[in-house]
């Protein structure tokens, strides 16, 4: 079906298809009644902080404790809630629910801890593994950290997860994906901000979107 899921996904016994079927569609409706949580994802350095920047100029709630400050990897903020990082060790997700019609930003190897009792609505950052690499790198260097040895293998566990997270993305019911490129967003910012609103279906501020992308922070070019 149109959010990845069809009659085939469900081992069911002969007579009970229909039945399954109908159950499947009431829990989609319960979904579609609450609005929506807006995640924003990618990989760390994928431009996940612009993203949620524009989401804010264009006037929709954040889901923030701007507890990690802005600093010289990220000088506008990184708009990121520290209770995400514990995702995979909570059992109790029920906080999530007052992030519906807001959005959130929830790193994409976090992304299945996220509880299937709300609707998610993904926008899902793309970048370049070399400036994903590279950034991280420097980010590491600036703090003091010891960088990997090589960037290969950690290239190739990045492409993997992507491939693993984005086939998991499209069969859940509940997720709906919007894929951007940052390095497209940098220097088209408008149509970027216009797929946003499109695909949000809010009415947000083109151009007060437009207008914090600022092209002097895409300092890591492949």
């Amino acid at each position: 079906g149109a959010w990845g899921l069809g009659r085939g996904d469900f081992a069911v016994r002969p007579g009970e298809e229909d039945f399954v079927w109908l159950s499947v569609q009431r829990v989609y409706r319960r979904w579609k009644s609450s609005p929506p949580v807006i995640v924003v994802s990618g990989l760390p350095r994928s431009g996940t902080s612009m993203a949620m920047k524009m989401l804010e100029a264009g006037g929709l709630a954040l889901t923030v404790d701007h507890l990690r400050q802005a600093d010289h990897d990220n000088p506008k903020g990184y708009f990121e809630l520290e209770r995400v990082k514990d995702l995979e060790q909570e059992r109790d997700k029920s906080w999530l629910r007052n992030s519906r019609g807001k959005s959130v930003k929830v790193i994409s190897q976090l992304l299945q801890e996220l509880p299937p009792e709300n609707f998610y609505q993904v926008i899902f950052m793309n970048r370049h593994l070399d400036e994903v690499l590279a950034s991280q790198n420097k980010m590491l260097e600036r703090r003091g950290e010891p960088l990997a040895e090589e960037d290969a293998p950690l290239r190739e566990m990045f492409d993997r997860h992507l491939f693993i997270i984005k086939r998991w993305l499209a069969r859940q019911p509940n997720f709906a994906v919007l894929d951007l490129n940052y390095s497209e967003v940098v220097v088209q910012p408008q149509p970027a901000a216009e797929a946003m609103r499109n695909f949000l279906d809010r009415d947000l501020n083109i151009q007060r979107m437009v207008e914090v992308v600022d092209p002097n922070l895409y300092r890591n070019r492949a």
